[in-house]
């Protein structure tokens, strides 16, 4: 596992630094960023959290995990040279949809929370699949 990353219980959590690029004129996180970095997590989770190589899943698998529903409250606002730790609990499994809570923190100040919805599927048909046993 990387060292920025951990699981402690039913959570993963990864440590990620704040750069440039994420930010907005303003020199805070742009809202968009901070869903692009909400799926870096996932990778993460996936490929550090549960041993399934991102890559893989869906590249040779053609798995897909698009967003069947999503809320995101933006709490406090992060900065350019921040480490944020972003974590992603999973909160209902079902036969071909996976709830996640998501979470922003930075020094323990809750920056975003969010809930979403991923919806497994076929990369092939673009049709909802059970999800995989891995």
């Amino acid at each position: 596992m990387s060292q920025n990353c951990r699981i402690l219980g039913n959570t993963f959590h990864s440590d990620m630094l704040v750069r440039f690029s994420h930010c907005d004129p303003a020199g805070i996180v742009f809202y968009p960023q901070v869903l692009v970095l909400f799926n870096h997590l996932l990778e993460d989770w996936l490929t550090h959290g549960l041993g399934i190589d991102y890559t893989d899943f869906i590249g040779q698998r053609r798995i897909g995990t698009p967003t069947g529903r999503l809320e995101v409250d933006f709490r406090a606002i992060s900065r350019m040279g921040e480490d944020v730790t972003f974590s992603i609990t999973p909160e209902r499994v079902g036969g071909t949809s996976l709830t996640l809570a998501l979470e922003a923190r930075c020094a323990g100040e809750l920056r975003v929370a969010a809930r979403q919805v991923l919806v497994f599927t076929s990369l092939d048909t673009h049709r909802a699949i059970d999800i995989p046993p891995d």
